[in-house]
């Protein structure tokens, strides 16, 4: 289908097949003629030189037909860039999208993305939301179906918004991500609400959490889609009270290749849990009788206290104890009443 044709379809309008023809003043300024009615014959039409060279400037001027705005149109991927303000963290063991492609690629396309005429690069697009189907388009070599509209910044994040966190795949560091990069483009607080749909406490908690994650972390661990925000917290705590240079030894470990995000996220955390304490050794005492001769030695520690006779210092002086230890016991508990 031509895209003419096309545009016919979508907009519920005739529309003339290509073919040679006279334009009339009426279709130049871009009215429709009156239905029924019967143009006469144009007269040959004789323009001076700058006269033509305007006309050729205004047609020009005009929006093509596939950009008319709302209409579906197909857009060449390259052309299509991202948001500047990312919602995503990237992942490189993203399989999830080897099998979005493959799916485009048997049943094709089923939901077209929403794109503004970029504000700062003529022919190019601003992707408000699509960017996967648009780099799925890419490595399939096709063009991508895509909605032009004329959105205004404040436009674009929370139709970007709406359309992303709508979506379950979307994790919760990719939302706290989100959140923080509205803020630091500038976006003033109350579009950033519309675009995410929160309260300003959910907000807040966002922020904290993407300002407590430094980059580096954030690029190595990718999107973490099975891990919330306590965790994040925990991670967050662990990197404020790492030793100098052990979140970069963490983040260099070799055996984070080829894991998954959530499994790289586990092993960052555990690579930064903070030693076990220490266990204090037991304080020994030794015991003298009156002559000064050692027969016990006292051992404390928190789990209660060991006491060790010497059998040679004063022979069977263990057993009589051990005996007695019941009655030991009794006058104890008796003194305190």
């Amino acid at each position: 289908m031509n895209q003419k044709k096309r545009l016919s379809a979508i907009m519920g309008a005739p529309v003339q097949a290509d073919a040679p023809h006279q334009a009339s003043p009426d279709a130049s300024m871009g009215y429709a003629p009156v239905a029924g009615a019967t143009a006469p014959s144009p007269a040959p039409e004789k323009r001076p030189a700058a006269a033509r060279s305007m006309a050729a400037m205004w047609a020009a001027s005009r929006p093509a037909p596939a950009e008319v705005d709302g209409a579906v149109v197909d857009l060449d991927p390259d052309l299509c860039l991202p948001s500047a303000i990312a919602d995503r963290v990237p992942d490189v063991t993203d399989e999830a999208f080897d099998a979005f492609v493959a799916q485009i690629r048997e049943e094709g396309q089923h939901t077209p993305i929403l794109v503004r005429r970029h504000p700062r690069r003529d022919g190019q697009y601003e992707i408000a939301y699509g960017r996967r189907r648009t780099r799925a388009a890419k490595a399939l070599g096709k063009p991508v179906r895509a909605v032009v509209r004329d959105l205004s910044d404040a436009e674009l994040v929370v139709a970007q918004g709406s359309e992303n966190l709508a979506r379950e795949d979307l994790s919760y560091i990719e939302r706290a991500h989100f959140a923080r990069n509205m803020e630091r483009a500038g976006i003033a607080r109350e579009v950033i609400l519309r675009a995410m749909g929160v309260h300003r406490p959910d907000l807040a908690n966002y922020l904290a959490v993407a300002e407590a994650i430094p980059a580096p972390v954030l690029a190595a661990i990718g999107p973490a889609p099975k891990v919330g925000r306590p965790r994040w917290l925990t991670l967050a705590d662990r990197i404020k009270a790492a030793a100098p240079g052990q979140v970069d030894i963490a983040l260099a470990a070799p055996g984070l290749v080829g894991k998954t995000s959530d499994e790289r996220f586990t092993m960052i955390l555990n690579a930064l849990a903070p030693p076990p304490p220490r266990r204090a050794k037991p304080r020994a005492e030794t015991v003298k009788d009156a002559r000064g001769v050692k027969f016990a030695r006292v051992e404390r520690s928190s789990d209660g206290m060991r006491v060790t006779l010497d059998e040679k210092a004063e022979p069977g002086f263990a057993d009589y104890l051990a005996e007695r230890l019941p009655e030991i016991l009794a006058a104890y508990r008796q003194s305190k009443g």
